[in-house]
């Protein structure tokens, strides 16, 4: 309890930010982005993790707000331009309790004002649509960051999660790394490949921030960071948030889910399919073989890793609530974040590492984006690169 009681005493001064919240594409699913009828101003709703009491309850004091489409969603861009849409008409349905945010003194400023700094990532590089112009467009909207790739590859980076195609970045992908330290957008490498991730590195001119990723060496899933990639984050600069997705950070979670994706396609189902015929194999599955349950500690446990690798400058926090069917014990929604630097108090990390984890580290890498891109605007014009200039396709 005592433990506890520090955690929230230190969130009062030193709030989350955190860098994953899929509620704008939960928003859509739900309720086709009515938000009156999916009022967040509300506590408890059944099928979300986020809403402003928990926030509050959870010390959260930025947010990065996903306008995530999926890859295969038709008119990506345009689908993208409904999520900033959707994060907009939030703020300006509840202005008392979110602070539009752009920069790293608009965060500080929504601190001061009591206020959540409410911040927009992409993604997924499909949302560009191989066009630099639109991702001027869509920093000129208020993203500040945008992961390369999301789960598929796109046409100039490879994913994590699909079969390798391009050997991690291709020469306009490296343009669009360039671009993006130009702009001051953030260059996310969560969901990337370990050969983009590398590729990333070595063109960017600005510091990278993983917005939800955990340690490769603590539970082996291609989602997750290899050690010798947090390594060279001090060098950098960039940050590393780690994420609570069960299936990415518990180790008996990725073997539990790769024999429940086995189980599906055995009768002749997409493991993602979510039919009536496969929610009922799936859950025929699950009462023969228990789901393992991730906890705080689970969670603790990478950061522990990532801190030995990185360093404590480099960490950060970003759940992906709302992204995500599963949640550990203990993190169950937004709320749960003192639960996590309490668990890390008892490990016994300071108040000045954990002010690093939750705003410092995530506030500083901000910063430092934006003092890259205004040296890079001196010097550089906008690109005005194409993919089938340097590639020479279009996928």
């Amino acid at each position: 309890m005592a433990a506890l009681d520090a955690a929230r005493a230190l969130l009062r001064e030193f709030p989350v930010v955190d860098g994953h919240n899929d509620l704008p594409w939960a928003l859509r699913k739900q309720a086709g982005y009515d938000l009156a009828a999916l009022d967040i101003a509300g506590d408890q709703h059944e099928h979300l993790h986020t809403d402003l009491p928990r926030l509050r309850a959870g010390g959260v004091g930025a947010q990065y707000w996903s306008v995530y489409v999926p890859a295969e969603q038709p008119e990506p861009v345009a689908a993208t331009l409904e999520q900033i849409d959707c994060v907009r008409r939030l703020l300006d349905r509840y202005p008392a309790e979110l602070a539009p945010a752009l920069t790293a003194a608009d965060m500080e400023a929504a601190r001061r004002d009591g206020r959540i700094a409410s911040l927009m990532g992409a993604e997924g590089g499909h949302s560009i649509a191989n066009s630099l112009g639109t991702l001027r467009g869509l920093y000129a909207l208020g993203v500040r960051y945008m992961t390369l790739t999301h789960n598929s590859n796109v046409d100039w980076a490879d994913s994590a999660t699909d079969a390798p195609r391009t050997g991690g970045l291709s020469a306009f992908g490296r343009e669009v790394v360039r671009e993006m330290n130009r702009l001051g957008m953030l260059v996310d490498l969560s969901h990337v490949a370990a050969t983009t991730m590398r590729d990333a590195l070595d063109a960017a001119s600005a510091p990278v921030v993983f917005s939800h990723s955990s340690a490769r060496a603590v539970c082996d899933h291609p989602r997750n960071i290899p050690d010798d990639v947090l390594e060279r984050l001090p060098a950098n600069g960039g940050v590393a948030m780690v994420t609570f997705v069960p299936k990415f950070v518990l180790q008996a979670a990725v073997d539990w889910t790769a024999a429940a994706d086995e189980n599906m396609r055995a009768h002749g189902l997409h493991h993602l399919d979510t039919s009536p015929e496969a929610m009922r194999i799936h859950r025929a599955f699950e009462e023969r073989v228990p789901r393992p349950v991730a906890t705080v500690s689970t969670v603790a446990d990478h950061l522990d890793h990532m801190r030995e690798a990185a360093g404590i400058d480099h960490l950060g926090i970003g759940g992906d609530y709302d992204g995500t069917a599963f949640t550990p014990d203990g993190l169950n929604d937004v709320s749960g974040y003192p639960n996590l630097l309490a668990e890390l108090l008892e490990r016994g990390w300071s108040t000045a590492d954990l002010a690093k984890l939750t705003w410092q580290n995530a506030v500083r890498v901000l910063g430092a984006a934006e003092d890259v891109a205004r040296d890079l605007q001196a010097t550089r014009a906008p690109s005005l690169a194409t993919i089938e200039a340097l590639d020479g396709t279009t996928g």
